[in-house]
């Protein structure tokens, strides 16, 4: 029961933090959308990813293990189907220079948008599961 409510409350605060770090992917409804979306997303994880990852097994070995980003948007859109107040959308990266070292600006469509989201919900999530751990 200890590792659910602990699941629940990490992807939760992970789409917390996804909302707080990219402009496109808006949750309305408060916290208890963030409750209800952690709760989904875990369950998600446990029940869907497994599945999606034994049928797409000849492509994860091809790609190296990066198709496992495009499961990851696959279901985060499927959580933006079953819970209506989050969405994710197109957006702007504004870009950034450092040291010499320029990102420009870029213009990401919706299906970027969810693998960028994927891609920063995976990092928070483990980082997160990483620091409980500790």
């Amino acid at each position: 029961m200890k590792t659910v409510v602990r699941n629940i409350g990490i992807y939760s605060f992970s789409l917390f933090l996804l909302t707080q770090t990219l402009s496109g992917v808006k949750i309305s409804g408060g916290i208890i959308t963030y409750i209800i979306g952690g709760g989904i997303l875990s369950i998600m994880f446990v029940v869907i990813k497994p599945i999606l990852n034994i049928i797409t097994l000849p492509l994860n070995i091809i790609t190296l293990g990066l198709f496992s980003f495009l499961i990851n948007a696959i279901i985060l859109y499927l959580l933006t189907v079953l819970v209506k107040g989050i969405s994710v959308s197109h957006f702007v990266f504004k870009g950034f220079s450092f040291a010499g070292f320029i990102v420009p600006s870029i213009t990401l469509n919706t299906f970027f948008a969810f693998i960028i989201a994927s891609l920063f919900l995976s990092i928070f999530v483990g980082f997160l599961t990483w620091l409980i751990k500790k």
